[in-house]
């Protein structure tokens, strides 16, 4: 669509929920200073609103989304709240000093979630959202409501309860597919009915916020389009609670590239597409799957002898957009030892990396001592260099250095030094095999009830040489935190992600007990 024939009516909001829903995920818990950074990217890229956080859950959350607000230039910062007056109180307090700030208040609207989950009659719930719409807009001019489980919801009633709400002061109104249960024409059909039949439907923006249970949430948010919807609710990567959210990337690329479908517009710099997946993929360590769309590091690879031969006479045949149009750029520059900083940062720029200074200068320092390790250092492996280097660049507990010895003749025994805050401390310990020494050395140094619930080693790329990448992921607390780490030493690796892992436990600590989440 070119800009001559943009207007409002096609104008799509692009909402991200990655600081909320998306860091419910099972493992994926982001650190303060990490939430600034995802922050910072989104509200640099284009999206309208970012929802911070549920800043009633802990003391964390809400200083993160009170700091993300007071530090956004051009987004919206919304914080999601319960139906309740406390939660609503608390939600305003911390987005007040955002430029815009916004409430999202959010309540079940099913039969199913009324009468089990909220134990409340639908006179109650709509008594309840006119209560706390009216009180949120008594805090601030944009509100939010959501009707959990929307597709699940009964018709007759969805109209009374968003007429009620529209009419309190709701300015967005969202309904949810909570447990991907919908599929794409009839979703159109479901909110193009409830919009036609809400009278007062012209003062609210409609959402849609889709969960991929059945693979289709990108597909169900396109159809709420067509159905008078105006706002998209997603996250980076498609993260989020069970199978995840629809993807950010996945929608603003199908608007651009089947724009004779989807005659829509949004905001969205897609050529930052690629640097946001990395950095939510350091900061939550969740892999993004190598066939994932637009990001996926197979997205733009081409291995069957027909497909190359066709892209290498022209890039269209296979495909549909540029490496360019989503953050990435072709290169034949090799790194190894002999490579230098101007070098490593061209590579990095074309990668879709943005370091600050320090996360630079350790790269590349990293860099050059793998280089001394290994023959060919690929694209790969400076993926999983670079993650970890973002990923510890907060880290309280560190890993300085580590000896093991292992054989046939047990038991093994690992030697590891750890900076602690500042303090270095030397411990030695026997296990079950060089890991069970080496995870044993780690709670010797620092005592902590951690349960190992995932342990999965690969390799980076092919040969003897190979890095090896280490999945960890550690229970506490009825909490998962999962972290990653590669070196071509198994067993550095194996400790790197397992002290990532227990460095977010660390700062978990300092956030209060959290109440139970919402999802929607």
């Amino acid at each position: 669509m070119t800009t001559a024939n943009k207007s409002d009516k096609d104008r799509v909001i692009i909402f991200d929920t990655t600081l909320r829903d998306g860091e419910q995920c099972p493992g994926a818990t982001m650190t303060f200073e990490e939430k600034l950074e995802v922050a910072e990217m989104l509200d640099e890229m284009g999206v309208d609103v970012i929802e911070a956080g549920f800043p009633i859950t802990s003391e964390g959350d809400f200083q993160a989304v009170q700091e993300i607000g007071r530090r956004s230039k051009n987004a919206v910062i919304a914080g999601l709240s319960r139906a309740h007056p406390k939660d609503i109180d608390r939600c305003a307090e911390a987005v007040k000093v955002a430029r815009r700030g916004r409430i999202h208040t959010v309540i079940a609207t099913s039969p199913l979630h009324m009468k089990v989950k909220l134990n409340m009659t639908p006179e109650q719930v709509i008594e309840t959202s006119i209560a706390n719409v009216t009180r949120a807009r008594n805090h601030i001019d944009d509100v939010e409501w959501s009707a959990e489980d929307g597709t699940r919801s009964e018709m007759d009633f969805l109209c009374r309860i968003v007429e009620a709400v529209i009419k309190a002061g709701a300015t967005t109104v969202n309904i949810p597919d909570t447990v991907g249960y919908t599929v794409p024409d009839e979703y159109t059909n479901f909110m193009r009915a409830l919009i036609e039949r809400v009278p007062n439907s012209d003062k609210a923006v409609f959402s849609v916020h889709c969960h991929n249970d059945l693979g289709m949430a990108v597909a169900n948010s396109l159809a709420g389009l067509a159905g008078g919807a105006r706002q998209i609710e997603c996250t980076i990567n498609g993260i989020g609670e069970r199978a995840g959210n629809a993807a950010l990337e996945e929608v603003a690329m199908a608007i651009n590239v089947r724009n004779d479908r989807f005659p829509y517009w949004n905001k969205i710099d897609t050529t930052m597409l690629t640097r946001a997946s990395k950095l939510v993929s350091a900061a939550t360590s969740f892999p993004v799957q190598y066939n994932k769309a637009i990001v996926g590091r197979n997205a733009f690879a081409h291995e069957s002898g027909i497909h190359q031969d066709g892209v290498l006479k022209n890039a269209q045949t296979y495909e549909i957009m540029t490496p360019a149009s989503v953050g990435l750029k072709q290169s034949s520059l090799v790194l190894g030892k002999h490579s230098g900083r101007h070098a490593f940062v061209h590579k990095l720029e074309e990668m879709g990396y943005k370091l600050s200074a320090n996360q630079l200068e350790d790269a590349f320092v990293r860099m050059k001592a793998l280089a001394d390790r290994k023959k060919d250092i690929y694209d790969e492996d400076i993926e999983a260099l670079v993650d970890q280097e973002m990923a510890a660049s907060h880290d309280r507990i560190k890993l300085m250095s580590l000896t093991v010895i292992a054989g046939t003749h047990g038991p093994q025994r690992a030697t590891m030094k750890l900076d602690i805050e500042g303090q270095t401390r030397i411990e030695e310990a026997e296990g079950n095999g060089p890991v069970d020494a080496v995870f044993n050395c780690i709670k010797s140094l620092v005592p902590h009830e951690a349960k190992l619930e995932l342990y999965q080693v690969h390799a980076v790329t092919e040969g003897t040489d190979a890095q090896a990448e280490v999945s960890v992921r550690l229970g506490h607390e009825g909490r998962s935190m999962t972290s990653r780490a590669a070196d071509p030493d198994t067993l550095v690796a194996s400790a790197k992600a397992y002290l990532g892992a227990l460095n977010k436990i660390v700062m978990k600590r300092q956030r209060d007990v959290p109440v139970a989440a919402a999802g929607h």
